[in-house]
């Protein structure tokens, strides 16, 4: 054998051992990204878990416990056609709106049953002009005209929104009679600080506080949920159904009033 050929032969040697040794590092790494422990999670939070969620749901998202029995954010999945990033993206500003709304929800009824603002503004909360056909009063214009105005406002804000999430850091450079440096983002999405963060929460507990940001949407969601539901049902609000159930809780909760689904409903 020439040295020549020795050489070759350990180089061949040598670039299999690298193959070998990278085929072994990638294994153990998907091995320990699979092994994500849950020790410390609360019984209920690791409900809907599996050996494939915890695979790709790493506990790098901020209220994140693995839970997505339907593989909706598995890139391997049948839910991979939906982009993992902009579920995650979504359900923040879902969760943000979900708060508002039950609180504009919920405000009026208890503002006006207090007779802090005129009883005649202390709607019922699908009452008060968001579905147009069951608005009963005329603030400075007719139910119909405030929601088209509503839309054509919202449709403005969300497209420089979803430009923003495509386009991290664009909204900052698009001339916007003078806001741009305002209204422009962090780059990031999800979190644009700034203006949108004017009392500065989270300086030093970033991580805690968007866990809890996105705990109370998801509660909140459930509740813009709910109050729809009760709305179908009963016909009422969810401050009168809340008081209902206090005062009576076996003549009012919810398997009572799945009998009146279609006979009290409002809409």
């Amino acid at each position: 054998m020439t040295r020549q050929s020795w050489g070759l032969g350990e180089r061949a040697r040598d670039e299999t051992r690298r193959a070998v040794t990278d085929d072994e590092c990638v294994f153990l790494c998907v091995l320990q990204k699979a092994a994500r422990k849950t020790d410390d999670l609360a019984p209920l939070y690791v409900l809907g878990n599996s050996d494939q969620s915890l695979s790709y749901l790493d506990g790098s998202l901020p209220g994140d416990y693995g839970f997505d029995p339907l593989g909706l954010s598995d890139p391997e999945g049948a839910g991979g056609f939906i982009n993992p990033q902009w579920l995650a993206y979504s359900e923040v500003i879902h969760g943000r709106w979900a708060m508002l709304g039950v609180a504009g929800m919920v405000a009026p009824e208890v503002l006006g049953g207090l007779g802090i603002i005129p009883q005649e503004t202390g709607l019922v909360w699908y009452k008060a002009g968001m579905i147009p056909a069951q608005g009963t009063y005329d603030y400075w214009a007719n139910p119909f005209t405030i929601f088209w105005i509503n839309a054509a406002l919202m449709n403005f804000a969300e497209l420089r929104r979803a430009q923003d999430y495509w386009n991290p850091g664009s909204m900052g450079k698009q001339e916007l009679i003078g806001w741009e440096k305002m209204l422009g983002g962090s780059g990031e999405p999800a979190y644009p600080g700034g203006f949108f963060n004017i009392m500065g929460q989270g300086k030093s507990d970033m991580a805690k506080m968007r866990v809890k940001e996105i705990k109370n949407g998801r509660l909140a969601m459930m509740a813009c949920f709910a109050c729809g539901a009760q709305a179908v049902m009963t016909g009422e609000g969810p401050v009168k159904n809340l008081i209902d159930h206090v005062s009576d809780p076996f003549g009012h909760n919810l398997l009572v009033n799945f009998q009146n689904i279609g006979g009290v409903s409002p809409f």
